[in-house]
């Protein structure tokens, strides 16, 4: 590690990580807002923090013979195949799922990742979700991770990025998990990626007709909102923290 300094001085356009307690969560809930990231020169990063090889694969141990190896092998492909489909790169940390545990350890390598990769936004699960145990913990591991990474914002003796945005992208169910959306991504244009990577994932197949009608949904309210008659699909963000604009 270096010495005491800011990174973040990286060079390029903006920079988009996003963090699921899963291989597939980015998929259903960011994808078509990471397509839009990248699509206007954004570079974006998805990074998983297990497989969901346990909880989330149930299609997969249906084959006789299947092991979690084999299952991890499929789930990685499938993951890393969608990421591509929107632009983005993939990283597993593989800290097995159902109940996901992250170690202190495992919150210092997500720190320095958030260091190099200096992001301007970070997405990932809110910190509510009664019927999946691994989505709080994922989010409690972003959050604090992030706080390091930023040293609160203020000078530090030791190597910091800039603050990023944080926001906490859609759950299943987010009426029962307190998500109310502060911000809509138009995903029009590029829903043909989004639905590329939803067709990667084909350990969760049942979840793609979900999820396209939750952005038909979402592209729905965010006409209402805008008067914009163009936009048929979106997805829905919860703001963690305030933006900070020059004027309304």
């Amino acid at each position: 590690m270096s010495g005491p300094g800011r990174s973040g001085e990286r060079t390029g356009g903006r920079r988009m990580l996003v963090v699921g307690a899963h291989s597939a969560d980015f998929v259903w809930r960011s994808a078509g807002t990471v397509a839009a990231h990248t699509a206007t020169g954004g570079e974006a990063l998805v990074v998983a923090l297990t497989y969901g090889e346990r909880g989330e694969s149930g299609v997969l141990w249906k084959e006789e013979g299947q092991t979690e190896e084999n299952v991890k092998r499929i789930r990685h492909e499938e993951a890393t195949s969608a990421a591509a489909a929107v632009g983005a790169g993939f990283r597993a940390f593989d800290l097995g799922d159902y109940p996901l545990h992250v170690s202190q350890e495992s919150v210092a390598e997500l720190a320095e990742l958030m260091r190099d990769f200096a992001p301007h936004v970070v997405l990932t699960h809110p910190e509510k979700d009664p019927f999946n145990p691994d989505h709080p913990v994922a989010h409690e591991a972003v959050a604090r991770a992030r706080l390091l990474t930023s040293g609160a914002g203020v000078a530090s003796g030791f190597r910091t990025a800039p603050p990023s945005e944080f926001l906490a992208f859609e759950p299943h169910q987010p009426e029962l998990c307190g998500f109310v959306p502060t911000v809509y991504v138009d995903i029009t244009p590029v829903f043909d990626r989004k639905a590329e990577a939803m067709s990667c994932m084909a350990a969760q197949r049942y979840l793609q007709e979900y999820y396209a009608q939750r952005a038909d949904q979402r592209g729905n309210h965010a006409r209402k909102v805008t008067g914009n008659q163009d936009i048929r699909q979106a997805e829905a963000f919860h703001r963690l923290l305030p933006n900070v604009v020059g004027a309304l």
